[in-house]
């Protein structure tokens, strides 16, 4: 179980985030120069270099979002050109990318930055390069939520890569790309020139992800602990009804792969921020439940009630499943820690020889940590426990082993995890499992933390997707 420093004060990690900053720059802009494009996206290193793997190329906006935060951390001028001119020329295919349930990665984590970055005036932009980022956004938004599976309940949700039948847990933060969408007053056209609210979508995406795919303890099925997250729910398309839990990452369904409740726990963090801010009147959701009945749920504070149940259920259970530091294994269920019965009383070790560690988790998990902390308020004792543990997790993350010391290694934080089952990740020579590796998501939330952390030391706007 972590143990949750509560003495720790954000003002103490201020070296930690300068030292990492000034590391990342020389790897920023080295891996910006040796990279090649036509290589495809890079997604995780092999022996401290960045490779390319085929599944989908859901990373490439994580490399230049690095870019654009390194410049939002440090106003280093070449990093906002790098990131500017990448997003220019390379990233128009993921906004009408129809393929994926990756929209919220690429392209709020690109035209998303530099947007906010342009509107906070951190940089010189015209009107029009704005709008060309409002542009991407809104159809990015707009392709995201076309993919769309409707179930029994006269709801729905986006489909993963893997088919209309695919619920993943990860897509729960691209429904930003939805929600800012919406702000910016879009909607998707569908046949006969209905308009189709991407706020709705959204809405029931993040419903069902929380009900099919996050378990509260109640008796559900065998496995049914509170804060356990299934990676993927399985639904009939026929007649649109749950099946069942699955996994693709994962090593089953009835165990927790910690980096997809790790997007569970920050994206709900993250849209309880965005909702809250609506007003209530904008919460009218209407359901067709096929046979011509029609409902509309107006009770905002339910729909908030449902999302902060979600959070601490999920922030609870990785803060009990995670070692003495605050770093999670890959896998709560994974069969190697069966040799390690106490692993949760000692701080993580990530040369082992049974399981690897996820640092990536850990990175996701900090900055929903310290969202969820600070929306539930520093006067709460559940406000301030996830606050605290989210600078733990974080001073965890930014301190060997995890932070990558040296310059000839491309990662940013070691120790990452991509896909255990499929063998995907390096093991050194010598080593029975994969680690001192980076991943191209890991290193990026890694620096969106670190950003976030920086600017409420710094006193700047508070870092948020949206408007």
């Amino acid at each position: 179980m972590m143990k949750i420093d509560r003495r720790l004060k954000t003002e103490a990690l201020q070296p930690l985030l300068k030292r990492f900053f000034d590391r990342t720059a020389g790897k920023i802009a080295e891996l910006n120069k040796s990279w090649k494009p036509e290589s495809g996206s890079p997604v995780f290193t092999v022996k401290g270099r960045y490779t390319a793997r085929g599944w989908t190329e859901w990373t490439q906006g994580f490399m230049y979002g690095c870019q654009i935060l390194q410049f939002d951390a440090t106003g280093d001028e070449k990093f906002l050109a790098m990131g500017r001119e990448n997003t220019r020329q390379l990233m128009a295919k993921h906004v009408s990318h129809i393929g994926v349930h990756d929209h919220g990665f690429n392209n709020v984590s690109t035209y998303g930055n530099l947007r906010r970055l342009a509107r906070e005036g951190a940089f010189e932009a015209s009107q029009a390069e704005i709008d060309f980022y409002e542009i991407a956004l809104k159809a990015s938004g707009a392709v995201q939520a076309a993919r769309w599976s409707r179930i029994a309940n006269g709801t729905g949700y986006i489909h993963s890569f893997n088919g209309p039948h695919s619920l993943f847990s990860d897509t729960i933060r691209s429904c930003r790309a939805l929600n800012l969408a919406h702000q910016l007053g879009h909607c998707l056209m569908g046949e006969g020139d209905k308009p189709i609210s991407l706020l709705d979508r959204a809405m029931m995406h993040i419903m069902n992800t929380l009900r099919f795919n996050v378990y509260y303890g109640k008796g559900r099925d065998a496995y049914d602990v509170r804060g356990r997250v299934a990676h993927e729910g399985i639904f009939n398309m026929t007649d649109g009804q749950y099946r069942c839990p699955s996994t693709q990452q994962g090593y089953s369904a009835f165990s927790t792969w910690t980096r997809g409740l790790a997007w569970v726990l920050l994206g709900c963090a993250e849209e309880l921020e965005f909702f809250s801010a609506l007003p209530a009147d904008e919460l009218n959701l209407t359901i067709s439940h096929g046979d011509g009945i029609f409902e509309e749920i107006t009770d905002k504070r339910d729909f908030l009630k449902q999302m902060r149940e979600a959070a601490k259920a999920t922030a609870d259970f990785i803060i009990e499943n995670s070692c003495a530091d605050g770093i999670p294994f890959w896998d709560t269920g994974a069969p190697g820690l069966a040799n390690l019965p106490d692993y949760r009383k000692h701080p993580s070790n990530p040369d082992n020889p049974y399981e690897p560690m996820d640092s990536s988790a850990a990175a996701i998990c900090a900055q929903g940590l310290l969202r969820l902390g600070r929306y539930l308020g520093a006067q709460s004792k559940d406000g301030k426990d996830y606050w605290q543990a989210g600078l733990t997790m974080t001073r965890s993350l930014l301190e060997p082993p995890y932070v990558s010391e040296n310059p000839k290694h491309q990662g940013l934080i070691l120790h990452s995890i991509y896909h255990r089952p499929n063998g995907w990740d390096y093991t050194p020579p010598g080593k029975k499992i994969p680690q001192g590796e980076a991943s191209m998501w890991g290193d990026y939330h890694a620096m969106e933390l670190a950003v976030y952390l920086q600017r409420i030391l710094q006193k700047k706007p508070y870092l948020k997707f949206f408007d």
